[in-house]
């Protein structure tokens, strides 16, 4: 297992759930349970998703869960067009530095499927020493963002950590 920092396991992760109909209880949150699967089974610890209405109440969330140094925050939903899809807005002013070619592969693995993927705006980068991917709001889609990561989480959990990778 490749480790977020030398000689520990991948460390802790933190999920951010853009909805606000599910923060408002209308219905449940579909996506923030796949994720938090996935990073368990890629040897994450994270607790349960933190499930926010869209808007600055993201931007609120991510802030607070980078308080805590996670290796990994991954966020669902608020990466569309409509007005209140405002998750890149609130991550951008957060990140470092950039890495638009995991959301290049994300929107790719989606448009093979539906053309709709090309409408996710997200962004994907570094906060510190800590990755900030997001993810579109559908099941769908965050499948799709997450079979693009698994491959290649390790590398950048290493390379984040001061590690070189393969």
């Amino acid at each position: 297992m490749t480790a977020c920092e030398p000689g520990t396991g991948p460390g802790a992760a933190g999920v951010v759930i853009a909805s606000t109909r599910a923060a408002l209880g209308v219905y449940g949150d579909k996506t923030g349970p796949v994720i938090v699967d996935w990073l368990r089974e890629h040897g994450f610890e994270v607790s349960e998703p933190i499930v926010v209405p869209d808007g600055p109440p993201v931007g609120a969330a991510l802030r607070a869960l980078l308080t805590q140094g996670p290796a990994v925050v991954l966020t669902s939903g608020g990466t569309g067009l409509s007005p209140t899809d405002q998750t890149p807005e609130m991550t951008l002013p957060l990140l470092e530095r950039e890495v638009p070619g995991i959301m290049e592969a994300i929107r790719a693995a989606g448009l093979a499927k539906t053309p709709m993927a090309a409408l996710s705006r997200g962004h994907a980068g570094t906060a510190g020493r800590t990755l900030i991917v997001n993810l579109p709001g559908s099941p769908k889609g965050v499948m799709d963002g997450l079979a693009v990561l698994s491959p290649i989480i390790g590398h950048i959990c290493e390379q984040i950590g001061g590690g070189h990778g393969h």
